[in-house]
C-alpha cells in the first residue's frame, strides 16, 4: 500500500479503505475542477450552458461528452506529481488491471534516480469499483508505463514496457528517453512479479529506446512491441520508430526494419515515434505511428511482421501524438481515437504555446473493416472543458494516450487527462455510429 503521505491529503482517505467507488462517493477526495465557460469545437463556439443535442457537460470530469459516455475518476495526482500512461488489462482471472506512474517523467533523472511510482489498481466487477492503490513492483527506479500481454491459451500476464534503470543507459547528450527494453511476468494475476528481464535483439544487442504503446500476438504467437528512441541533441528533434519481434515467446528477438538507427521516420519530417502494431488474424498485422506530418502513418505485414510496407500517411488527421488503435469486439473492425486537428504551424511539431497544444484536447473516433485501408468519416466523442489553470500548458488540454478494454460489447477508456487524473469511462460499442461528423455537428 502506498502510503498517505505519498498520495497526498485527498487521498488519505482512500488508501486507508484502499476502495474507489466512483465520482459522487469520492467527492471529498476530488474536489471539482474549475470549468471554461465555453468552448471552441471544430471552429464553432460552444456554450456550456447549451450544449450540442445529445452532449452533456461532465463536471466532475472536468469534460464534455456525448451522453453515451460516462465514468469516474480513478486516481488524482497532487501538488507537481503527474500521473503518465494509463494502461489497463483483463487478467487471466478476469479482473481488470490498471497501472500509471505517478510523479515526474523518467527521462527528467540525469542519473537514473527514482522519480515516480508505478501505481496499480483493481477491479473485479468490471470497473464500477476499483481497489487500490498498490505498488506492483518493489525496484528502485522509474517506470514509463505498463503494457500488458497474456499469450494465447496461458494464464500468465506479462508487463513490457522502459526499463531506465541506473546504470544501464548513457542519459547525456540527448539519449534522456533511450533505455533497455523489458518485461516481467506474473503467475498470480498481477499480484506478485518475475524480475525484470532485458530485450537484447540478435541484430542489435544494445538496442534502446522507449517503449510504452500496447503490444500484440499473432495467431502463430510471434510477439511484437513498438520502440522508438529519440536525439534531443538534434534542433529539430529526431526520432526513429523500430518493433522489436519475438517468435519463440520472448527468449530471443530481433529489431525491424534494421538495427539503430535505420529505423522508420516520415520523411522531410525527421520523425517517427510511438508505434503500434496489431494482429489482424492469420499472419496479417497493422501498424500505426505518431509523426508531425499532421496524419497517422501506417504499414502492412502479410508475414508475422518480418517485412512490412514502407509507412505511409494515413487519412486520419492528427498531431504530434500517439496513435490509440483497437479492436472491437467482432475482433476485425479497428478503431482509432484521434484529435482530428493539427498544430498552426508549419513542422507539425507541438510547441509550449497553449494554442497549439490544444491540439489535444478533442478526442474523434474512426472505423476501419478493411485493416485500415479505409477509414469512415470522423465522428466527435469528447472534449476537455477544464479552465487552463495549470503551469504547464503540456498539462491543460491533455486529452491523448486513450487506452481501451472492450468487453461485452462495451467500450472501457482509460485517460490521463490532464495529466492529473486517471479516468475510466464506459461507451456502449453500439454508440459510436450514433456520435455525430463534424458537419452534423456544425448544424
Amino acid at each position: 500500500m502506498v502510503s498517505a503521505k505519498f498520495l497526498g491529503p485527498l487521498r488519505a482517505a482512500a488508501a486507508l479503505i484502499s476502495v474507489a467507488t466512483g465520482v459522487g462517493a469520492l467527492a471529498a477526495d476530488f474536489p471539482p475542477l474549475a470549468l471554461v465557460d465555453s468552448i471552441r469545437i471544430s471552429g464553432v463556439d460552444v456554450a456550456l450552458k447549451s450544449p450540442p443535442p445529445h452532449f452533456v457537460v461532465r463536471g466532475a470530469l472536468g469534460l464534455l461528452t456525448h451522453e453515451s459516455l460516462d465514468g469516474q475518476i480513478v486516481h488524482r495526482a497532487t501538488g507537481p506529481d503527474m500521473i503518465f500512461e494509463t494502461r489497463a488489462t483483463i487478467t487471466p482471472n478476469g479482473d481488470y488491471l490498471l497501472m500509471f506512474p505517478e510523479g515526474q517523467h523518467y527521462s527528467h533523472s540525469k542519473k537514473g534516480e527514482k522519480v515516480n511510482r508505478l501505481l496499480a489498481y483493481r477491479s473485479s466487477d468490471r470497473g464500477r469499483t476499483w481497489q487500490g492503490p498498490t505498488e506492483p513492483f518493489g525496484i528502485d527506479y522509474s517506470q514509463h508505463g505498463f503494457i500488458p500481454l497474456v499469450p494465447r491459451g496461458t494464464k500468465r500476464l506479462y508487463a513490457f514496457g522502459t526499463q531506465p534503470i541506473a546504470g544501464a543507459y548513457n542519459a547525456e547528450h540527448g539519449q534522456q528517453e533511450n533505455t533497455p527494453i523489458g518485461f516481467r511476468w506474473s503467475d498470480d494475476d498481477g499480484r506478485t512479479w518475475s524480475a525484470v528481464t532485458l530485450i537484447r535483439p540478435l541484430n542489435d544487442p544494445d538496442f534502446k529506446g522507449m517503449s510504452v504503446m500496447r503490444m500484440t500476438e499473432t495467431e502463430s504467437g510471434v510477439w511484437l512491441l513498438g520502440s522508438h528512441n529519440s536525439d534531443f541533441s538534434q534542433r529539430p528533434l529526431v526520432t526513429r520508430q523500430y518493433l522489436l519481434r519475438s517468435a519463440d515467446r520472448g527468449k530471443t528477438w530481433t529489431v525491424a526494419p534494421d538495427r539503430q538507427p535505420n529505423g522508420w521516420f516520415a520523411a522531410g519530417f525527421g520523425r517517427m515515434d510511438e508505434g503500434r502494431p496489431i494482429s489482424l488474424g492469420g499472419t496479417k498485422v497493422f501498424f500505426m505511428a505518431r509523426t508531425t506530418q499532421g496524419h497517422l502513418f501506417t504499414a502492412w505485414s502479410d508475414d508475422d511482421g518480418r517485412t512490412w510496407t514502407p509507412p505511409a500517411p494515413s487519412p486520419l488527421v492528427h498531431p504530434d501524438a500517439p496513435p490509440m488503435l483497437f479492436l472491437l469486439s467482432d475482433g476485425k473492425t479497428l478503431v482509432a481515437f484521434h484529435h482530428n486537428r493539427v498544430p498552426a504551424h508549419e513542422d507539425g511539431n507541438l510547441s509550449t504555446k497553449s494554442e497549439n497544444m490544444t491540439v489535444r484536447s478533442e478526442i474523434w473516433v474512426s472505423t476501419s473493416t478493411d485493416g485500415g485501408h479505409t477509414w469512415t468519416e470522423p465522428r466527435f466523442l469528447l472534449v476537455n472543458v477544464v479552465t487552463p489553470d495549470l503551469e504547464s500548458p503540456f498539462r491543460n488540454y491533455q486529452c491523448s494516450y486513450l487506452d481501451v478494454l472492450v468487453e461485452a460489447g462495451t467500450l472501457h477508456l482509460f485517460m490521463p487527462h490532464r495529466w492529473q487524473q486517471a479516468l475510466h469511462f464506459t461507451l456502449p460499442e453500439a454508440a459510436l455510429a450514433k456520435l455525430p461528423t463534424r458537419a452534423q455537428l456544425a448544424r
